[in-house]
């Protein structure tokens, strides 16, 4: 790939300036080479091009950051899932069957499974809208439901 072109993967309108996002620690030398060289200059020119092994900035390993949002996750879930129906569709499934094991493991799955769906389409939706706005949607949804829960509470 040219240095000066935009990688196949990222159309040219992403990118105002083409490889705006090397490393600055990417450091590149001329070597020689006799047909653009002479063009250059009448003079040798001796070139070689290196680069650091890891140009990505993210340090390696799960961080305070990565920990901290873990636990807000964990916490906003498991304080969202006690007591609802999931949880008592559980209870009534390992009482009637008397496979609390199997159950555990089928209930899992399935929570793994649409916790995936949910990071999916929110890695997707977060490509394609501005986190703001996203914040911004899920809040004012969030606030509509909250609406109906009440209405339909008070009358």
């Amino acid at each position: 790939m040219k240095l000066d072109s935009v990688p196949p993967n990222v159309s040219a309108s992403e990118s105002a300036t083409p490889n705006s996002d090397l490393s600055p620690q990417l450091e590149i030398k001329l070597t020689s080479n006799p047909e653009i060289a002479l063009k250059l200059t009448p003079e040798p020119v001796d070139c070689s091009m290196s680069s650091t092994s890891d140009l990505c900035p993210e340090p390696k390993g799960l961080t305070q950051k990565h920990w901290a949002i873990f636990a807000s996750t964990f916490v906003t879930i498991f304080l969202a899932e006690i007591g609802d129906k999931t949880q008592i569709a559980v209870l009534l499934m390992t009482a009637e069957s008397h496979n609390p094991w199997i159950v555990f493991a089928g209930a899992g799955s399935a929570l793994v499974a649409t916790s995936l769906l949910g990071v999916l389409l929110g890695r997707w939706l977060a490509s394609r809208i501005d986190p703001r706005t996203l914040e911004r949607l899920a809040g004012g949804i969030l606030l509509g439901i909250s609406a109906i829960l009440l209405w339909e509470v008070i009358s």
